[in-house]
């Protein structure tokens, strides 16, 4: 217990993670402090959200190792990590538009429970159901809670994402480019609520949105070509010759363009 109190929400040693004759990722090694709030910034296929799926167990990686909380997950599959405390947000979303807000965050408590599925329906009083009434008012969505997610905004969508997340009780969550999409009054609202997360959680974000990227994060990682290239505070990253030239470039033409 001792040493997994001391090592690092995360470390990454040498992994590497190669699709076929493409090498998205090349000898990439990082610690994250428990606690830390760590934002990976870098331009398109810089091999980001290559490393979320790494972390999390959606691919394995070709090389390397990766440690969660003191203890080696390279082989192990996703659920297992899941267990361990590992919660994340996708690019695309993965959410069910049929199904209310309080359904989907219900269903996600469930899901990280044992003996998860029962014949009768849930009182109102159920453990779930008033943990899921608790989440959607975390995530800015109480007045929503019998609303479609069809029916929800981009925004809204993203903020119950982040809140179906939330309802893993993570102990290191991932947000991959969760301001996508988002109008500046929603990235507003998500900055504000990734800084109200409790310090317990750990928090890793892939954002293309440089104002939330900085907003939220204590160090910054900036990637390109598969690889960490500079790593610093958000005052350093800002004023980081290299980073403007092989970051920053990139970022202004792909959103301008």
């Amino acid at each position: 217990m001792a040493a997994e109190a001391s090592a690092p929400a995360l470390r990454l040693q040498g992994v590497g993670r190669r699709f076929g004759a493409l090498q998205a990722l090349h000898d990439t090694s990082m610690e994250v402090a428990a606690g830390e709030r760590r934002a990976i910034l870098g331009p398109n296929g810089a091999g980001k959200t290559t490393l979320f799926n790494v972390v999390a167990g959606d691919f394995p990686p070709t090389s390397g190792s990766v440690e969660l909380f003191g203890t080696d997950v390279t082989n192990l599959p996703p659920y297992v990590r899941t267990r361990l405390g590992v919660c994340r947000t996708y690019q695309t979303s993965q959410l069910f538009m049929g199904l209310t807000v309080a359904q989907s965050l219900f269903l996600a408590i469930r899901g990280v429970q044992g003996r998860r599925f029962w014949p009768t329906r849930p009182k109102a009083d159920d453990p779930s159901r008033v943990r899921a009434a608790e989440i959607a008012a975390i995530v800015g969505l109480a007045d929503a809670l019998a609303a479609p997610v069809g029916a929800l905004s981009h925004g809204q969508q993203r903020q119950l994402e982040v809140g179906m997340a939330l309802a893993g009780n993570p102990r290191l969550l991932m947000l991959d480019e969760p301001a996508a999409g988002l109008s500046r009054a929603e990235r507003i609202n998500l900055t504000s609520l990734i800084q109200g997360l409790p310090r317990d959680i750990t928090v890793v974000i892939v954002e293309h949105d440089m104002d939330v990227a900085l907003a939220v994060a204590d160090r910054v990682t900036v990637m390109a070509e598969g690889t960490p290239l500079v790593e610093g505070n958000p005052d350093e990253i800002q004023d980081n010759r290299q980073v403007q030239d092989i970051y920053l470039g990139h970022a202004v033409g792909a959103r301008n363009g």
